[in-house]
């Protein structure tokens, strides 16, 4: 994500004559979609194909709802949506399982990839600081769909 998007961002959010408080809300709002769009990202490097792809028919394993989950931070809690499959063998590596606090590794990636890292180089960060294995697909994954989340917001 480029300086102007970022810019542009922080311009709506003053436009609107937020409090402090309702910008924590709406940040809040966006690290859910974040998390929930890197948590589908992650089911679909899992599973190998898209929602709604016609790979995935009769694959063996397939998308399965999603559970919800809540996690807490700073300022408060929030809930999320968790994507399933079939099988049981997605384990998320942005919120794994058992886990209740808001994870930084999202958060983390998008920041690298804002400064100009690639993927690759996000992915050996992310072994040496947090011991989690993040494939360079995963990260471009996460970037893309946080994007289009951005753009929509």
């Amino acid at each position: 994500m480029d300086n102007d998007k970022i810019t542009e961002l922080a311009q709506a959010i003053v436009k609107e004559k937020m409090t402090p408080e309702e910008m924590d809300k709406v940040f809040q709002s966006l690290r859910k979609q974040v998390i929930e769009s890197a948590l589908d990202a992650e089911l679909d490097a899992h599973l190998g194909y898209s929602k709604y792809a016609p790979e995935g028919r009769n694959s063996g394993n397939s998308r399965n709802g999603k559970s919800r989950k809540t996690l807490r931070e700073e300022k408060g809690t929030f809930d999320i949506a968790v994507p399933r499959d079939r099988n049981a063998s997605f384990e998320p590596e942005i919120v794994k399982r058992g886990q209740t606090h808001s994870g930084v590794i999202d958060e983390q990636i998008i920041a690298l990839y804002a400064k100009g890292m690639t993927t690759r180089e996000i992915a050996g960060l992310i072994k040496e600081l947090y011991d989690v294995d993040v494939s360079p697909t995963l990260i471009s994954h996460v970037t893309e769909r946080v994007i289009e989340e951005v753009v929509q917001w």
